[in-house]
């Protein structure tokens, strides 16, 4: 049950294959929003099979509307996306092309939100470049990216069933960037009682 003042992180990611490499980033970095005090939920693979994006759309199905929703209550997000020849996913860029009905509200879009953001890729081209494109998508929908983002090259890390990695620093790394989304999410909080 959630804490009415509990700061809530939402996950959104992964791919279509259950326990990806990119989902299991995912989980670590969300494993990380709840050691700083969380409450975090996820959205991956399937659950991110929606229609492509229609703004002109006048009904949402279940699933899109739940995600939207989600990103609406959320204090924060943290992002992760395979890298597909060079940029992210149509998977995870259709669910935050979703973004888009949030529009209306009194916090349009991703306003005011830490957004933690991860590439996972085999190879380090893709894993930055589409790093960067997550980035930039962010500061469109007027998010605020954590300082520290993530680019894993899964030719080098491979991430197990257990929660962790082959290379430690990774995971201290992807545990950072879910403490930084609740550090904002905090700070921004205590700015608005002010």
């Amino acid at each position: 049950m959630s804490s009415s003042n509990a700061i809530t992180v939402l996950g959104i990611g992964g791919s279509l294959r259950d326990g990806s490499q990119s989902e299991r980033a995912l989980g670590i970095a969300l494993d990380g929003a709840a050691e700083a005090g969380a409450e975090t939920k996820a959205i991956t693979g399937s659950d991110l099979v929606l229609p492509f994006y229609d703004a002109t759309a006048t009904e949402r199905t279940p699933e899109a509307t739940a995600l939207v929703e989600a990103i609406r209550a959320a204090d924060g997000l943290i992002v992760v996306s395979p890298g597909y020849h060079g940029g992210l996913s149509g998977l995870v860029k259709n669910a935050l092309d979703y973004v888009e009905d949030l529009r209306p509200d009194s916090r349009p879009y991703l306003d005011g939100r830490g957004i933690g953001l991860v590439a996972v890729a085999f190879g380090w081209q893709a894993a930055v470049t589409t790093l960067d494109q997550l980035r930039t998508i962010a500061h469109a929908l007027r998010g605020w990216p954590t300082p520290l983002g993530g680019a894993v090259n899964t030719a080098e890390v491979k991430f197990d069933e257990a929660g962790g990695a082959s290379e430690e620093r990774t995971v201290r790394n992807l545990r950072v960037i879910g403490d930084q989304v609740v550090e904002f999410a905090r700070a921004r909080r205590a700015a608005a009682t002010i």
